[in-house]
């Protein structure tokens, strides 16, 4: 996908690697980033292809049988804390890059024409909204040098996993946004 060998956001080096190398694993890890410990949800691609017992394919896990997907979340151990919606969630995402980008994740921002298209893509995806496509575009810029003209604008302007570039760094991210949380609160 890059020049980046890894994407150091799990204690496993095999998933980290598989992060940036596959754009597949990284839209379903950043699919999973809700709800759940993010080194966590940055490990579930690498989980399941691992019960799959085979590469992450989008048409592959678009056609499973939704309970044996299901099934496969659930483990132990789960891939999700929501392992029943979050199965389903990924197999709509594998779906829709079926039907859009003949099956290549790296098509959504291989071919996309600028930024405003890329995020407009990203919004598209089942399970994307605005702030993950804007987290997924800083994720595109800052760690893997895909940058489509006015990406930095695009990008989400607050911390994010985007700005994760050793495991340690995660921890720091969660502080931030356990703070913003509070500040929140408190206005």
């Amino acid at each position: 996908m890059n020049d980046v060998d890894a994407l150091h956001w799990t204690e496993s080096e095999e998933a980290n690697r598989l992060l940036a190398a596959d754009p597949l694993a990284l839209l379903i890890g950043m699919l999973l980033d809700q709800q759940f410990p993010m080194e966590r949800a940055f490990y579930g691609p690498y989980l399941l292809s691992e019960r799959l017992g085979r590469a992450l394919d989008a048409g592959d896990v678009a056609s499973i049988d939704e309970d044996e997907l299901i099934a496969l979340f659930k483990g132990p151990p789960a891939i999700h804390r929501y392992p029943g919606s979050m199965a389903k969630r990924t197999q709509a995402l594998c779906r829709a890059v079926v039907d859009e980008y003949g099956g290549d994740a790296r098509q959504i921002w291989a071919t996309a024409s600028d930024a405003a298209d890329l995020l407009r893509r990203l919004e598209a995806l089942p399970g994307y909204g605005v702030a993950k496509s804007r987290i997924f575009v800083g994720v595109l810029g800052k760690r893997l040098g895909v940058a489509p003209a006015g990406w930095q604008e695009k990008a989400a302007d607050w911390p994010s996993i985007a700005d994760v570039a050793v495991f340690d760094d995660v921890y720091d991210l969660r502080e931030k946004k356990r703070a913003m949380k509070e500040a929140s609160k408190k206005a």
